[in-house]
């Protein structure tokens, strides 16, 4: 049940995430830093469903002699974002009530 909990929120929270360009793993530090820890095996999947949705682009780039996919979030992406956080504010404030 927690997991199914989290899922949903997870899409919310990487949009967010992204307003700021990163990379995978500076993206895995940035979540588990506010409290949302996600495994690889998650995390990059989601990163390909939303670039295929258009919410994200992508580019690589070489740091420190290493290539790296850099996300941000795309013209759509920042529409859905907003779109998502007032659905997320609207179902926090039904919940808060019943709880």
């Amino acid at each position: 049940m927690r997991l199914e909990l989290r899922r949903g929120t997870l899409v919310l929270a990487v949009l967010a995430c992204l307003r700021t360009e990163r990379y995978g793993y500076t993206l895995r530090q940035a979540l588990a830093a506010d409290g949302l820890e996600m495994e690889e095996s998650t995390l990059y999947p989601l990163l390909r469903r939303l670039e295929g949705q258009g919410l994200l682009t992508s580019e690589w780039r070489e740091e420190e002699k290493r290539k790296k996919r850099f996300y941000v979030l795309s013209p759509g992406g920042e529409a859905m974002l907003a779109a998502l956080t007032d659905e997320w504010r609207g179902i926090n404030a039904s919940l808060e009530r019943i709880l």
